[in-house]
């Protein structure tokens, strides 16, 4: 069963020019996580993963992390979410708003190099 979060707001410190070290700027992580179905079959909370901590604890990690770069700063996120025993795998989707003029965005995917 693939659990899906998406649209998890990060405000850290990210990118390598001077002025994106001094401010937090706004990243968006999506993580889709590969779980056992036990919450499918018995429908407890306590069958499946904190939507909460986790957060919680991808949040915290880039905060800590302070990374230059979204290719870094999904790798992070992916530690964090695999923290959890309940997640067999995952994939995360980093996302980074105005790096540069006329880009809207600029993505980095990490899934455990498979």
């Amino acid at each position: 069963m693939t659990l899906e979060l998406n649209g998890l707001s990060v405000d850290c410190i990210i990118g390598d020019l001077p002025a994106e070290r001094r401010a937090p700027q706004r990243l968006r992580v999506d993580l889709a996580l590969e779980i056992d179905d036990a919450a499918a079959q018995s429908d407890r909370l306590a069958d499946t993963v904190d939507y909460a901590r986790l957060a919680a604890d991808v949040r915290a990690a880039l905060a800590a992390a302070k990374p230059q770069l979204i290719e870094r700063a999904a790798k992070i996120a992916y530690e964090a979410a695999r923290r959890d025993g309940r997640v067999r795998r995952a994939t995360v989707k980093v996302t980074k708003f105005g790096a540069i003029p006329h880009l809207e965005s600029a993505s980095a995917t990490y899934d455990g190099g498979r």
